[in-house]
């Protein structure tokens, strides 16, 4: 039981032994019924001839005092309270940076596409906490942006002090859910269209230390005017502010193919950019970054390269299994 179920449960015991905190959903429907004394450690109800006075303990005040805490706190502030079991052995198999793979070259590849985007953290500061925010995104659709913001995610995730939430902002044809072997699940749309949803109420807890997910949600034809709406805007400030040690990657949309994708370019810190090797016209390339210009920090990642096998440096290799 957590500690607002807990408040709540005394919150009932209160309620059957007479008392009504003015807070409560019974105290708001009788404001009259309730009146604190002045010693702040007793509480009676005046409802009638046969009004009862009963004592609060110290520990009733308080949890009572926090479950009205908790219960003014914005939406979008709970960690995820719900839990996801990733397919990692499909991820593996089909080419995907899992936990178990700590010096292999796909992993150094994306300890140094993190690199840049973790050092624009540090030095911005709390003065720029957008830069927490990380969209993923391509010029084109097919060139490996989902592919990558997996990786990134898993990469980061790795990261001794930062939290992740990984996030399917693809709303036009979301794909990450079916990729990381999780049924759908209510997400990012039913966020914004929903004010009374929370966070925690639709991110997802994984069996990856330190890594969450939140789908692209129900599919919905306003999902242009959803993503530039004020609760949109109300979303990122809360999760660029609310838990200073957490990365939010947004798996998007192409940015020439959708409005979407370029909404979210406008709101977030930093983008990475994949790009295929040897199929994105240079000239539609060149748009994309245009596209770009008003984001701090643009990184470009070159996807489906062929090279040959490089060493992982200085002489060092995987330690054998």
């Amino acid at each position: 039981m957590n500690i607002v179920e807990e408040a709540t449960r005394r919150l009932e015991q209160l309620a059957r032994a007479g008392v009504t905190v003015p807070w409560s959903a019974a105290g708001l429907e009788s404001r009259d019924a309730q009146a604190r004394a002045a010693d702040g450690g007793t509480a009676a109800t005046s409802a009638g001839p046969g009004a009862t006075v009963h004592r609060l303990t110290t520990d009733e005040l308080a949890e009572a005092a926090l479950a009205r805490k908790q219960s003014r706190r914005h939406p979008h502030d709970a960690r995820a309270a719900i839990t996801a079991t990733l397919d990692l052995h499909a991820l593996e198999s089909s080419g995907h940076l899992v936990p178990s793979q700590q010096r292999t070259a796909l992993a150094e590849e994306f300890r140094h596409i993190k690199r840049p985007l973790l050092t624009a953290m540090r030095e911005s500061g709390p003065r720029s906490p957008r830069q927490m925010l990380i969209m993923v995104t391509s010029a084109l659709s097919g060139e490996g942006k989902t592919y990558c913001a997996i990786n990134l995610a898993m990469s980061m995730a790795a990261e001794i002090d930062r939290s992740v939430l990984l996030v399917d902002a693809d709303v036009v044809q979301p794909d990450l859910f079916r990729r990381l072997g999780v049924p759908p699940m209510p997400g990012l749309l039913d966020l914004l269209a929903d004010p009374t949803l929370g966070l925690s109420q639709v991110a997802a807890a994984t069996n990856v230390p330190k890594l969450s997910i939140l789908s692209a949600g129900t599919p919905n034809a306003m999902s242009t005017e959803l993503l530039a709406s004020e609760a949109m805007e109300r979303l990122l400030v809360s999760l660029a502010e609310d838990e200073p040690d957490r990365i939010v990657i947004f798996d998007a949309p192409p940015l020439l193919l959708t409005n979407e994708a370029q909404l979210l370019a406008s709101r977030v810190g930093q983008v990475v950019l994949v790009v295929e090797a040897g199929k994105t016209p240079r000239q539609l390339l060149a748009q994309a970054f245009g596209l770009l210009e008003a984001c701090p920090v643009v990184v470009p990642v070159l996807n489906k390269a062929e090279h040959s096998p490089a060493p992982l440096g200085y002489g060092y290799a995987p330690e054998a299994r």
